[in-house]
């Protein structure tokens, strides 16, 4: 136990210091960086129209956090394991005597620090609305961090398909495929056509499976126990995926 332990601390400390000198030493994260705050920016300001709104709150904005991530976060973690079999590096890294465990979790902190980067520089918008007015800062907070929760479920889906197919583009069309039927399974018209073809029963079920019912409590204040482990829960099953899915590949080269 002690040895695995070791080896997957190992694993986890090489592969994230890797993977994040990767993003930062090329354009990748500088581009997704920016990118993401433009379109960020103009959804809360311009398409929610905020200025309009007259209330000091960042509903606006939180509301359009787990679309964006559906979209950009499958882009940042495409390239995670489908890169290594495209530069011939898979081989070399599934051979080296550390926790595959530990190298799937180093790979998705390091895609999970670049997302937390992003949204540390939307904190000017937490500023501007406390000059606008008096809002519920530990609200505000509290939804920070239970979107940083999110960003990880939605790179734990793009991390894990990226080791099973070797395209970079077919892991994004993958990931964003995936991670579009867990947001839209709590959008209202999805859950009205539902209930209305199956029951409510059935629509409560299916909405139980959406990121964006268990984000909701949090952009309303409130922090339940069973959204959190939602969250984690679901970054632990794709995080076993992923490393199942390596551990055949590395199998399958033996």
């Amino acid at each position: 136990m002690k040895a695995w332990l070791a080896d997957t601390l190992t694993g986890v400390r090489a592969s994230y210091l890797r993977e994040l000198r990767a993003y930062f030493a090329t354009p990748l994260a500088y581009v997704f960086i920016a990118i993401f705050l433009m379109m960020l920016g103009f959804f809360t300001w311009e398409a929610s129209r905020f200025f309009d709104t007259g209330a000091a709150d960042l509903s606006p904005f939180f509301y359009w956090h787990p679309w964006l991530y559906m979209i950009f976060l499958p882009a940042l973690s495409m390239r995670l394991w489908s890169d290594e079999s495209a530069d011939g590096t898979a081989e070399l890294l599934l051979s080296l005597p550390v926790s595959i465990s530990g190298l799937a979790l180093g790979k998705l902190l390091a895609a999970w620090t670049v997302a937390a980067v992003s949204l540390v520089f939307t904190l000017p918008m937490w500023l501007t609305v406390n000059y606008l007015g008096a809002p519920d800062n530990a609200a505000i907070l509290l939804t920070y961090f239970m979107s940083l929760v999110m960003a990880g479920a939605y790179l734990s889906i793009g991390a894990a398909v990226s080791s099973l197919v070797n395209s970079q583009v077919l892991a994004y069309v993958i990931g964003v495929v995936v991670a579009f039927i867990f947001t839209a399974a709590g959008w209202p018209m999805v859950l009205g056509a539902v209930s209305n073809a199956l029951g409510g029963g059935v629509g409560d079920l299916v909405a139980q499976f959406s990121f964006i019912t268990h984000f909701e409590t949090a952009e309303r204040g409130v922090l339940e126990l069973r959204s959190f482990l939602f969250f984690f829960g679901f970054i632990a099953l794709w995080l076993a995926l992923n490393v199942i899915w390596v551990s055949q590949r590395r199998s399958a080269a033996r």
